[in-house]
């Protein structure tokens, strides 16, 4: 069978589905990822065929955020929306016999797999349908709403994401010659749906509609023939495990300032630094402070004794599944969510919030971190329980019905 996995986002948005992809692969299925540009080789460095999506997420972050007015920053996303809606028809209209959707797109994959008759099944990274036992990630801090408030917050936001990709998903329709949208809740209406993170992490909500289930991580893949490089290899080996540093697709343009914060907390917290650059272009340079690129996290986290991230939610799986402690410094989006996770789960002390990160703030944390044996204990027990479940294997269960049907 051909199978198209529709993703839009930063690296952290891809690189999970390289790993359910080459799952897919070896189960005889032909695989393709539709991504951005920038995201190609790492699809194709998987043994995955890449079909392009227009635009750069880095471009629109840098957009956003030099934007006039909040008005303006909406205007740029629902630009960049429209050009991702017309590069997801032109990714299904290659041909495939089913498409698995990140939650970003969704919208417009269901519009295409209504206009190619492809059935679409969604593959969503973080919770999306509302409930009454959180407010789902990415909703307005309220405190502790409670039952009630969660499941407004979720809704809220979730109509909010709808509002913002109605105009696009809109006139997508209409030139496909279909219907107006059944929901306006960006992938509200496509089943089944699998999310992709561990229920030990996020149990599935007893209240989630029927069809939407939790499956558990889908690991990255590591690139065909990749191999550390001999500087971090030598780093390691020369003392003992550092604390890994990085805010992945976070911060663009400001990896001077965070640099120079990064090495003034590993010294005042007396630790070995690995620190990526990441979006940020974060600069770090010291005795015992590597500077590196990108690195197969599940290569790299084993080897350290904690994890300072910005608790994207692949980062933070990939912590987990290391069994290190972190340091979640949340900045965005579902980030808080995840972070609140890390620290409720006992494998992190209280997040940090970016926006008010300090040196002395960052080097306390990170001591506690390293200090406290019982984030170590409990990260280790997590990921032996996690590392007993299999997330890909109900999304292949599914595709072979599909393949059958």
């Amino acid at each position: 069978m051909r199978v198209l996995i529709v993703t839009a986002g930063s690296r952290g948005d891809v690189a999970p589905f390289t790993g359910l992809g080459r799952r897919l692969l070896d189960a005889g299925h032909q695989v393709a990822v539709a991504a951005h540009p920038p995201f190609a080789g790492l699809v194709a460095g998987c043994g995955l065929d890449h079909r392009p999506l227009p635009g750069d997420p880095r471009e629109l972050i840098r957009a956003r955020a030099g934007a006039a007015s909040p008005e303006e920053a909406r205007e740029v996303t629902r630009a960049f929306l429209e050009r991702l809606a017309d590069g997801v028809v032109a990714a299904v209209g290659r041909g495939t016999d089913l498409v698995l959707t990140a939650f970003g797109p969704a919208a417009f994959s269901r519009a295409a797999g209504e206009a190619f008759e492809v059935p679409v099944v969604g593959a969503y990274l973080a919770p999306a349908f509302p409930t009454r036992e959180f407010p789902l990630p990415g909703a307005p801090d309220a405190g502790a709403p409670g039952p009630d408030g969660n499941l407004a917050a979720g809704r809220a936001l979730l109509a909010a994401a709808g509002a913002l990709q109605e105009g696009a998903v809109a006139r997508l329709r209409a030139r496909l010659g279909l219907p107006a949208a059944p929901s306006a809740a960006p992938g509200g209406d496509i089943r089944p749906v699998f999310h992709g993170f561990s229920p030990l992490v996020v149990p599935r909500p007893a209240d989630w509609p029927d069809q939407v289930e939790v499956a558990g991580y889908w690991w990255p893949a590591r690139p065909h023939g990749w191999r550390p490089p001999a500087e971090l290899t030598d780093f390691l080996r020369a003392g003992p495990p550092p604390v890994f540093i990085g805010f992945g697709s976070m911060a663009p343009g400001e990896g001077e300032r965070l640099g120079e914060l990064v090495v003034a907390a590993v010294a005042r917290a007396g630790v070995r630094a690995v620190v990526q650059a990441g979006w940020a272009g974060l600069c770090a340079a010291g005795d015992d402070v590597l500077a590196i690129g990108n690195v197969p996290h599940d290569w790299l986290f084993p080897r350290t004794a904690a994890v300072v991230h910005h608790a994207g939610a692949g980062t933070t799986a990939a912590g987990l599944r290391a069994g290190v402690p972190a340091v979640p410094v949340p900045v965005m989006a579902d980030q808080p969510f995840w972070a609140a996770r890390l620290h409720r789960l006992g494998a992190a002390p209280a997040p940090l919030p970016f926006q008010t990160l300090t040196a002395g703030s960052l080097a306390a944390a990170i001591t506690a971190c390293v200090a406290e044996p019982a984030h170590r204990r409990r990260a280790a027990a997590l990921a032996r329980r996690i590392a007993a479940e299999d997330g890909a294997a109900a999304v292949l269960a599914r595709v072979g019905v599909a393949r059958e049907g």
